[in-house]
């Protein structure tokens, strides 16, 4: 970033982008008039008014971006509450005392989060007129204020344009702050869903200055919409929370600037506003419902019942250190559906400090290279954590995950590592997608209150060799053990280690018919160290499984021989074993 900071924003022409004028979404093309500059707009523009911007100015018009609007409100909710220039400090030119300025050259830079670093995102100042030369974009009410428009350009660009797909305050907000993202679902039915420890959470939290919260509405009926005054999937800036008297309120914002809530502790509720409660929020009904500005308070059951979920930005300052790791996943690696194997996927050992209490929070975020992807937003992904010694875990549920994770198609997926002294302090992560059909680029970023390391699982194994025209039929389906007689007809092969050191790992995958039950035995026929031939006695596949796969109808049978390893520590090497592949029905094919 500090190679950007040297960006010239003056020259001897007025600054015009080389990408052209952003594209419109259909509700600015019904009004359009043309593109102006703000000179051309308003006799003073300013980039700020007064020292903090306010969130009382922000109003969102024909643009659907709600989440980025209400994103807009929290981040200026917090500066004017902490003095802190959370969202302002991403747009330059600044001046030396680091406020951003107005440039009469036309030329803008923006900070972004995207895709996993900093990045900055360069614009021209023109901004699309209506008929009534009124600005078709997300405005100030302050006239000639210029921070909110700008911003929401820098950001429409990268998302390609004002025609904008819609998306959610997670995102929006770790692009505006690099705050950590995170979804809590409104579930009341669940009883996994403790409303209690979330509202607790948000009142402890938003008033020491660590997380920005959003909420947002789903799927409404036209009548609750009508009743209730809620947007249905709408999202809506929360600007405070408050516990008074044993009533659990909540303060929101519509982006819309007017329509507010029409049910408990609205302006116009009659029932529920006490003298004393008017008094602790400084708040007069009867002189708010003289204007709709949006702004209302509500009662956190009436939350739980209306709305579908809260997002919250976490304050990164939270975590002492921090690490990320870039990468790719090629979409030809591995089955397309991950519930049987896992063995493919990309996975991390994380090692945290032993004996300490804490906490490490892992961040996946999954790159956006193109529109279209974040129009369609079809990819779902999350993170698995096992307790596994930091190594590389095959079976999705061998050993059970410690935290199991939800495939959720938002680019952003967090899970939370909670550490005492009892726990263990190598950990296994496995990043896991629903049908992997294309190849994606990702950031894995870890945050910890305590030292830690993260680290790529490197595949020990440097050779390979693959058979693909076995099969079981007539005199070769011997069947499993059960049938003695039969049993030695199945398939085998010979396998012969050419080392010399004892230090060696093997690991054989078996593929077969997801219908069929399946497995191999592994029997010792000549040891390196004709001492230890009892040591490595015939292993096993285990009990013949019935394991069902989606991977074109085939299974990914996965072995890592650990007792193997084991004898290889203690010096015995095996160089030569037979394989025998066995099936426990007696006809495979014809």
């Amino acid at each position: 970033m500090s190679v950007d900071l040297t960006e010239k924003f003056k020259s001897q022409t007025l600054f015009t982008d080389k990408d052209g004028f952003l594209e419109l979404s259909p509700k600015q093309k019904i009004d359009y008039a043309r593109f102006s500059r703000p000179r051309d707009v308003f006799n003073e523009p300013k980039m700020l008014m007064g020292h903090y911007v306010d969130y009382f100015s922000i109003k969102q018009t024909v643009v659907s971006d709600c989440s980025f609007v209400a994103s807009l409100a929290v981040s200026a909710q917090y500066e004017k509450k902490f003095g802190h220039r959370l969202i302002t400090s991403i747009i330059y030119p600044q001046n030396q005392n680091r406020v951003p300025i107005y440039n009469p050259y036309g030329k803008y830079m923006v900070k972004l989060h995207i895709n996993g670093v900093p990045r900055k995102i360069i614009i021209d100042d023109f901004l699309p007129v209506g008929q009534d030369y009124q600005l078709l974009c997300s405005y100030s009410s302050n006239c000639g204020e210029l921070w909110i428009s700008l911003l929401e350009k820098a950001y429409m660009k990268v998302m390609g344009g004002y025609d904008f797909p819609g998306s959610n305050s997670n995102i929006d907000l770790h692009a505006l702050t690099g705050w950590i993202p995170e979804r809590w679902a409104i579930r009341p039915n669940d009883p996994i869903f403790n409303a209690d420890g979330l509202f607790k959470t948000l009142l402890e939290r938003f008033h020491t200055g660590n997380v920005l919260v959003t909420v947002a509405t789903g799927e409404l009926s036209d009548s609750v919409a009508d009743t209730t005054g809620l947007v249905p999937t709408h999202a809506y800036a929360v600007l405070d929370v408050r516990l008074i008297d044993n009533k659990k309120l909540l303060q929101l914002k519509n982006p819309w600037s007017h329509l507010r809530w029409h049910g408990n502790f609205s302006e116009h509720d009659q029932q529920h506003w006490t003298p004393q409660l008017k008094r602790a929020l400084d708040y007069d009904p009867d002189s708010a419902s003289q204007y709709d500005n949006g702004i209302f308070w509500i009662d956190y059951d009436s939350i739980c019942h209306f709305f579908d979920v809260f997002y919250l930005n976490w304050n990164p300052g939270l975590f002492k250190y921090t690490y990320c790791i870039h990468q790719m996943w090629k979409a030809g690696l591995g089955p397309i559906k991950d519930a049987y194997n896992i063995g493919d996927n990309p996975q991390f050992s994380l090692n945290v400090q032993p004996n300490i209490s804490g906490a490490v929070w892992i961040l996946l975020t999954r790159h956006i290279t193109d529109i279209a992807d974040f129009r369609q937003n079809q990819e779902y992904i999350t993170v698995l954590v096992y307790k596994n010694d930091g190594k590389r875990v095959y079976y999705p549920h061998d050993p059970p995950p410690y935290i199991d994770g939800v495939r959720i198609n938002s680019p952003h997926y967090l899970t939370k590592i909670k550490l005492n002294p009892d726990n263990e302090s190598k950990y296994t992560l496995v990043i896991s997608q629903y049908e992997k059909m294309n190849t994606i680029y990702y950031t894995l970023r870890a945050y910890g209150t305590c030292p830690f390391t993260l680290k790529k699982i490197s595949e020990p194994y440097k050779f390979e060799k693959e058979i693909t025209d076995g099969q079981w039929k007539n005199e070769t389906a011997g069947g499993c053990s059960n049938h003695p007689m039969t049993y030695p007809n199945n398939p085998r092969y010979q396998l012969i280690l050419e080392s010399d050191n004892n230090n060696n790992c093997l690991l054989i995958i078996l593929k077969g018919p997801k219908q069929y039950q399946i497995g191999f035995e592994l029997i010792p026929v000549t040891l390196n160290n004709l001492e230890s031939s009892s040591a490595f006695q015939t292993k096993s596949s285990g009990p013949d499984l019935f394991i069902w796969s989606l991977m074109m109808y085939l299974l990914e049978f996965i072995i890592l021989f650990q007792r193997l390893f084991y004898l290889v520590k203690k010096g015995h090497f095996l160089s030569l074993v037979k394989l025998h592949v066995n099936s426990i029905l007696p006809e495979f094919s014809k």
